[in-house]
């Protein structure tokens, strides 16, 4: 059984309106309406009726329980309100029914490491990374994501136009909440990124961007303790979570500043690193890696010590795939939503294995492996895709192949159903919302042809996302993007 977290949301000492207004601003907002929806919006809306039955499907409901077969689900004005056997629930008057018979449902997704950028460019220090507001969003919402956390921020204000143009209606997409641009300290390689230098350049850079939406930080490679430090001290007393992709500041000494979330499972970490000093970058040699014991003490005190700190870890297996030989291509669909001229270049780079540090097979086996052994400790394994390494993982495609990949790794059906959905939503608390298939959340589903319990191929088939109890296209929504990824 997975732990939900506590989280440390303590040390409150704001006045009491601004109290209000900031758990106003965390609550989450009222069900979407379709007469909430823009014309642009609804253009990819499957059915106006607000009273669907979707009858007869493989249900996989997001708790870890069993999938069952023969399960109808009643969606009524954007919330679930029954749940169980045809013979439980018939067909409820005025109902429009969705077939789902040879059909797999699960809740929608929620992820943790997304962005709303792209390696577009060539300068790798400049203007490499390019905000995509229009592609991303419905790319998401494609690929079965209902909620999303950006893993990091280069162009703030935009992301916050984003989150709040789909929470209006006015764009598709899933719902955003959005991190903060990063905490990292001089030197960063993106001139995007803040030098924080002090402990008080951090808090004032944490009440600067809380004061103005986001909901959470990211910590980059090369910040010191003190200044992490302040800046979880300063997230934590107006009630944010701090993630991290860390080198300067090891796993474990991170988990006793209070950090919440740790990104990439485990090939970030440095507390294996040969000549690590404090706070001090030095990358751990993936030969490091690879000889690590699993059962030996130097893996399992860093990982007890994640589950005792309560720190959640998140695995970003699309990128740590890309980076090994033989892997399958990213799929057409993908590829076709890459701008022409860049996507040549990405398959160029792909085919040549250029595309980021090549890494022998044995290091995605080994990187899985590590994040078993944290899952199966009572650890709370969260997942994303990390959209941003060399332009070949696509956002909603590589969601959607992040199923797969936990199958790989040896989790059951429901095991990696769960962590794409119900753990998210813990982290995010919001499992009292989102993340299961139960009466009375939000009918966020996600309706496949197929049988996911016999064929993994099953997730590359999505027909119907709902968000809200509102039925989207998939196959639509990802033509509607078809060679504009690298360009918007």
């Amino acid at each position: 059984m997975v732990p939900s977290l506590c989280r440390r949301r303590t040390g409150w000492s704001a006045p009491l309106a601004l109290l209000s207004a900031l758990m106003l601003a965390a609550a989450p907002a009222s069900a979407q309406s379709l007469e909430e929806l823009s014309s642009q919006v609804r253009a990819f809306t499957a059915t106006d009726a607000t009273h669907l039955l979707i009858r007869d499907v493989v249900l996989v409901d997001g708790t870890g329980a069993a999938p069952r077969e023969g399960m109808s689900v009643e969606v009524q004005d954007g919330r679930i309100v029954a749940v169980g056997t045809e013979a439980d629930i018939g067909v409820p008057e005025g109902a429009e029914v969705v077939e789902g018979s040879g059909h797999t449902l699960i809740p929608g997704l929620v992820m943790l490491h997304e962005h709303l950028f792209y390696p577009s460019g060539r300068d790798w220090r400049g203007a490499r990374y390019n905000t995509h507001e229009l592609s991303f969003p419905p790319l998401y919402l494609a690929g079965g994501v209902t909620t999303m956390r950006t893993g990091g921020s280069v162009d703030p204000y935009t992301d916050l136009g984003v989150r709040d143009d789909v929470a209006a209606g006015r764009i598709p997409g899933p719902r955003i909440d959005v991190t903060g641009p990063y905490l990292e300290g001089p030197g960063g390689f993106i001139r995007a990124f803040p030098d924080l230098a002090t402990a008080q350049e951090a808090r004032d850079h944490v009440n600067f961007w809380m004061d103005r939406g986001v909901t959470s930080f990211k910590a980059y490679n090369l910040i010191t303790r003190e200044v992490l430090g302040a800046a979880i001290d300063a997230a934590h007393a107006r009630g944010a979570e701090v993630t991290g992709h860390l080198c300067s500041i090891t796993y474990t000494e991170a988990a006793e500043l209070g950090i919440d979330n740790l990104e990439h499972g485990f090939f970030a970490a440095t507390d294996w690193s040969p000549g690590k000093e404090p706070d001090r970058c030095v990358g751990t040699p993936t030969s490091v890696f690879l000889e690590l014991e699993l059962e030996g003490r130097p893996f399992l005190d860093v990982v007890d010590a994640l589950v005792e700190h309560e720190v959640a870890l998140t695995s970003t297996l699309n990128v740590v795939e890309r980076s090994v030989p033989g892997r399958p291509l990213p799929p057409d669909g993908a590829q076709a939503s890459i701008e022409p001229a860049l996507r040549a270049d990405v398959m160029t780079a792909v085919a040549a294995g250029a595309t980021g540090q090549r890494r022998p097979a044995a290091w995605l086996e080994k990187v899985m492996a590590m994040e078993k052994v944290f899952y199966d400790r009572g650890g709370l394994l969260v997942a994303g895709i990390d959209p941003t390494g060399a332009g070949d993982v696509v956002p909603g495609y590589a969601n959607q192949r992040s199923i797969q990949l936990f199958l790989e790794m040896g989790l059951s059906v429901e095991e990696a159903v769960r962590v794409v959905t119900l753990n998210g939503a813990t982290y995010l608390e919001r499992a009292d919302e989102v993340g299961t298939v139960e009466v009375g959340k939000r009918a966020d589903l996600v309706l496949m042809a197929g049988d996911l319990r016999t064929d993994p191929q099953t997730v590359r088939r999505m027909t119907l996302v709902f968000k809200d109890g509102v039925a989207y296209d998939s196959p639509a929504l990802f033509e509607s993007v078809r060679s504009t990824v690298g360009i918007r």
